[in-house]
Parts: structure tokens; sequence; C-alpha cells
């Protein structure tokens, strides 16, 4: 299985990540796309990168840490992108759930990377939260991108939207809780080709493990709820959806 959305950087993990890569490892997990959101978060990801073969990295700028380019600018961003095991730009976007970072600083940032991404020839992981239809207005002017809605929150019909735009969807564990509808109808709709599954580790962890740690070794709970929504087996959803992120991401390639 593959998880191309996590983040094992995180300090949740400090006590034990060791034994927990060893154990996804195990189980096994083909592949892990670690995601960045600032700047010491993306350098803990090329980490990892080096230490594990099966996990790579996406480095980008969280919306929420985006005030730091206002001093910084991308250079350093530019600079880990050029390591042999990145493979997206992420996870960017915006969040307007928070009023933290005015919407104005998100949005210039997040035509930045998307350039950026461009340039570099790779793909882009989005974070989209209360903000789709400002996310899809600026994805519009940056019709060369692709990539991801990781842990994609939007409605069925805004769906139709992010597809025609060339990009696709990661669904975890959310779609396993039981009142979360609209997760339920997106999972029944998204064509097969283009979705993939995460854990967004450490957080939201499928039901039977809801508010606990997540992790990648979680993943057959979310597969299991697709297929079952959909009307097939978890080992269809598993082998459909690594073949799309291998296609996308370029897991083993060198």
């Amino acid at each position: 299985m593959i998880d191309v959305h996590a983040h094992f950087d995180d300090e949740r993990f400090d006590e034990d990540r060791a034994e927990i890569i060893s154990a996804m490892a195990e189980m096994p997990i083909r592949f892990i796309l670690n995601s960045g959101s600032h700047i010491e978060a993306c350098r803990r990801t090329l980490a990892l990168a080096d230490q594990y073969d099966f996990i790579y990295a996406a480095i980008g700028i969280y919306p929420h840490d985006t005030a730091i380019l206002e001093e910084q600018g991308l250079g350093p961003i530019r600079e880990m992108l050029k390591h042999k095991k990145v493979r997206a730009v992420g996870e960017i976007g915006l969040d307007y759930y928070y009023d933290m970072i005015p919407k104005a600083t998100q949005q210039k940032w997040f035509h930045a990377q998307l350039e950026m991404a461009e340039e570099y020839h790779l793909p882009v992981v989005i974070h989209s939260r209360d903000a789709m239809q400002d996310t899809l207005s600026i994805l519009k002017e940056h019709p060369k991108n692709t990539g991801i809605f990781h842990c994609y929150s939007g409605s069925a019909e805004s769906l139709k939207e992010v597809l025609k735009l060339g990009f696709s969807i990661s669904m975890g564990g959310v779609v396993t809780f039981k009142n979360a509808r609209v997760a339920k109808e997106v999972a029944a709709a998204v064509p097969l080709d283009r979705l993939m599954l995460e854990t967004d580790s450490p957080y939201l962890a499928p039901t039977p493990y809801r508010g606990k740690r997540n992790s990648s070794l979680y993943l057959p709970e979310i597969a299991k709820e697709i297929a079952a929504i959909r009307g097939m087996t978890p080992e269809e959803i598993e082998r459909i959806t690594d073949e799309n992120a291998i296609r996308m991401f370029g897991f083993g390639e060198k």
C-alpha cells in the first residue's frame, strides 16, 4: 500500500519513530510521501527520505506558515527541491478556517509555489480548507499544474471542478467516520483513476482508532471503507490507488 500524505517528521513520533517506520516497512507499506509544512519540517522530511528507501518527500510551505516567506522568500525551498527524492511541492494552498494569516498573503504564496512547481516539473499537494472556490480560481490561472487535493474535504459537486482541472484526490480516515456523509459521497463518485489513499499521520486516524495517533499502519481501514462504499474488494482499491500514486509521483524511480 502507498500513503501519499503523512507527517512522520512530527514531534508526536519523536519517542518511537524508528519503531513505527520499521513496522510499516514490514507491513508492508510500499511507499510514503512525507509532506513538509514549514522550513524545518521540510528539512526533517528530507532527512527521513535520506534514511529510509521507501519514504519520499514533498517540499512546500503550508498556508498558515506563509508569513515566513515574506522574510525569507522561496530560496530555501528551491534548494531543497533539488534533492533526488523530492516528488512534489507541498503541502501548499489556502486555509480560511482559522484567521491566522491574511488571505492575500496565503494567495500570494500559493501562486508563487504553483509557479515554482511548474518550473521544477513537479506535481503539487494541495491543502484547501474552507477555501475551495478561491483554491479552484487560483488553480485555473495555472493550467499546467497537476497533483492531488490531499484529505479532500469538498463536496461531490466541487469534485467535478477538481477533475476538470486535471487533479486527483487522496482520501484518509475521515471517510470511515460514521457521520461523514459527504466524504462517503465523494468516495462513491470519484473516478478510480483519480483516487489515492493517505493517512495525514499523525492526524485523523480512521475508525476504530479515531482520536489516537495515526500512522500508515491504518491504511487498510481506509481501503476497506472505500471498497465497501464502491462494492469492491480492499485488494482492488489498494492495487488501483497504488498504480495511481506511482504514476503521479514516480515512486521507485531514481
